[in-house]
């Protein structure tokens, strides 16, 4: 059977419009994927169903559709998305209509019964995170587009997979093969040379988007169409692997990754062959993320500028005690960017953040913001802020449940209406910790020196709720022997200071000669809090990168 080529349009709501014209024209297709879902968009978009119950989706699809729905259907490429967000039947009724207004005879299908929000009060959306086999019932009935909800994100292609190879539900290896290039497809661009550690190595100037060719029997390579820009090679592939994601268990709802199982090569310019992916039944219970307002926030920069920062900084705080005596949460940043006899006055510099939070909008509103502006012409010299402080806004928190597969009604709503129910796993298997694997033998001593360890290791960073992942990897074996026994969770805090307090959890991945660090809680209550200055953690790899250690000299 020929492979099944899955390209991916877009890695978040707000990705690149004209990717999905591009990777219509640029090549071969048979499925178009689009990611338009992560924590923060579902609450943003349980915001918007709260001022127009038949909003809900991401907008943004239906507007790239209009351009690109007629080159889809002459290509005969289906289009498979969870850009329905909360409301996935409202955005497939809108697909239908526009499909009718464009005279263009497409069938519209989409999967149900993530929504579990009535289950949980309080909540403003509360969604299962469903697997593919949704998605495979609709495309097996014939459907040209299938729009889903909550979903994960490897779920985009484990469906159309399992439909075109007709795999079934117990075929573990298969479907975790899949999830595997599910998983480095799902962010666009990050497979193809973007917020890559080391992107001077090819034009990352505009990526192309990837796509995959994937086998009957799991396997597949990466790449994209020819002439786009980016590049791919076995560190972009690894990178995205390691990007939110922890051990050895890659859990989902239709199978257990083992990501320790994973193997690549390098298999011609642009081509990343991926093999070799075990997968083991999932475990019993579903992912719920649930969303709910937090209450309000209110930010105010303080710019300090030349002599004497540490004691301008101290002014201003005092300056404002009055005012945040009564507030639940006050959280103070200074950012030393400011350098000795600068010569702009820019770098000469620094930023005091300030940020509250408390359940009463009150309380972070026009009380702080007069208390700021009150001090205008009197507090420290060259007192001023990046922005006036505003009337305070609404923040999120996001948490994740747990229940068991029966207790979703996942629905798979063909194009003709019918509805077909999709059976809970078969079998389950609860997720128990992978033994450490054994390590390499520790490089023999040798002259060291003091530099940064992305000199010799790249590093890729996201958020997983209040928890925040660091995927490390190192080029070469002889960089991997130094690099397993180096940066162990304990001199990850000594580089780290922010974790020194919090839980540090270390996974090795030697098939990818990468670490993987999970630190709990550095997030606080997810990115829709903007606990701190990178509230998703995107750049936490890069300043890991950017500290400096010992290293061999062999490898510098």
């Amino acid at each position: 059977m020929t492979a099944l080529r899955i390209g991916n349009a877009s890695g978040f709501y707000g990705d690149r419009f004209d990717a999905m014209r591009e990777m219509l024209t640029g090549g071969e297709l048979d499925v178009l994927t689009g990611d338009y879902l992560a924590e923060l968009t579902m609450l943003i978009l349980g915001r918007d169903r709260l001022k127009d119950p038949a909003a809900g989706y991401a907008r943004t699809f239906l507007r790239q559709l209009e351009e690109c729905l007629g080159l889809a259907h002459e290509r005969g490429v289906r289009i498979v998305t969870n850009a329905g967000g909360l409301n996935p039947a409202g955005l497939a009724d809108a697909v239908g209509r526009l499909a009718d207004r464009l005279g263009i005879p497409v069938r519209v299908a989409h999967v149900a019964g993530d929504d579990l929000t009535a289950a949980h009060p309080g909540s403003l959306a509360a969604h299962a995170y469903l697997g593919g086999f949704g998605i495979t019932e609709c495309l097996r009935a014939g459907a040209d587009i299938v729009v889903t909800g909550r979903v994960t994100d490897a779920a985009l292609v484990t469906g159309p997979a399992a439909a075109h190879f007709g795999w079934s539900a117990t075929e573990y290896d298969r479907l975790a093969g899949a999830v595997a290039a599910g998983h480095v497809l799902e962010c666009g661009a990050q497979a193809t040379g973007g917020n890559y550690a080391f992107f001077r190595d090819g034009d990352a100037r505009r990526p192309g988007f990837p796509l995959a060719e994937l086998h009957e029997d799991g396997s597949c390579v990466i790449t994209k169409h020819p002439g786009t820009g980016g590049f791919v090679d076995v560190g972009t592939v690894t990178a995205q692997l390691l990007y939110e994601t922890a051990g050895a268990r890659y859990a989902g709802p239709d199978v257990t990754a083992r990501l320790d199982s994973v193997r690549l090569s390098q298999d011609g310019p642009d081509r990343v062959r991926i093999e070799g992916v075990r997968g083991e039944a999932p475990p019993p219970t579903l992912k719920v993320g649930l969303n709910r307002l937090g209450g309000f926030r209110n930010e105010v920069v303080f710019v300090l500028t030349g002599l004497d920062i540490e004691a301008k900084a101290a002014l201003v705080r005092d300056q404002m005690e009055p005012a945040l005596g009564k507030v639940a949460d006050v959280r103070w940043e200074l950012a030393r960017t400011d350098r000795s006899d600068a010569p702009t006055e820019e770098t000469a510099s620094a930023l005091l953040r300030l940020v509250v939070r408390d359940p009463d909008q009150g309380a972070v509103g026009r009380a702080l913001s007069g208390a700021a502006v009150e001090l205008a012409l009197a507090s420290y010299p060259g007192f001023h802020v990046l922005a006036p402080p505003g009337k305070g806004s609404p923040y999120g928190v996001f948490e994740d449940v747990y229940v068991p597969h029966g207790s979703v009604d996942h629905v798979a709503v063909l194009h003709d209406g019918r509805r077909m129910p999709v059976p809970p796993a078969h079998d389950t298997a609860v997720l128990e910790a992978v033994p450490e694997p054994p390590l390499p033998e520790p490089p023999e001593p040798r002259r060291t020196r003091r530099a940064p360890l992305g000199l010799v290791a790249g590093a890729r960073s996201g958020d997983k709720g209040g928890n925040a992942n660091v995927g490390v990897w190192a080029r070469t074996d002889d960089a991997w022997r130094w690099l397993a026994h180096e940066l162990t969770a304990d001199r990850f805090r000594e580089l780290i200071p922010e974790s020194r307090e919090l839980t540090v959890v270390r996974h090795a991945l030697p098939n990818l000669r990468a670490l993987n660090f999970v630190v709990e809680g550095i997030l606080g209550a997810g990115v829709a809090a903007q606990h701190r200055f990178d509230p998703q953690a995107k750049a936490l790899g890069e300043w890991l990168r950017s500290r400096h250690l010992e290293i061999p000299e062999a490898l510098l």
